[in-house]
């Protein structure tokens, strides 16, 4: 039997950031970890341009914008906070796991044209998705 573990990645607005990696891990890493998301302020929806993205690298997401009050009974190993300037309010946990914070830009402040905004989702998907398993193995 895997000793599979439980991270939640942390935000304020659960929309962008925090929804992509939970996708990547339980699209990538699903025989070690089942990833979650929440936020202490939840946006009430996952941003579209997150969705398309990860639709680019083949991961097909459903997620919902949650509270962290929605997953506080969820034993968890290991909780990763993704603001990413000290500028942002990065939430606290109180409950159970290990924190640990690595920030990654918020793909939602983004500004331009069309193809500037994605050019910026794909590059906040893409450190994520090269940053996590570093990550991960260290935990």
């Amino acid at each position: 039997m895997t000793n599979i573990k439980n991270v939640l990645f942390l935000c304020t607005g659960n929309s962008c950031r925090s929804q992509m990696a939970e996708a990547i891990v339980n699209a990538r890493y699903k025989d070690k970890w089942i990833a979650f998301s929440a936020g202490t302020s939840p946006a009430g929806y996952v941003h579209p341009n997150a969705l398309r993205v990860l639709e680019e690298i083949g991961i097909h997401h459903q997620g919902i914008s949650k509270h962290t009050d929605q997953v506080k009974n969820i034993p968890l190993d290991l909780v990763i906070t993704v603001c990413s300037t000290a500028a942002e309010n990065c939430p606290v946990w109180l409950g159970e796991g290990q924190i640990f914070h690595y920030g990654f830009d918020d793909p939602a402040e983004i500004t331009g044209s069309e193809e500037e905004i994605m050019a910026g989702f794909r590059q906040v998907r893409d450190d994520i998705d090269k940053n996590l398993p570093q990550i991960l193995r260290n935990f």
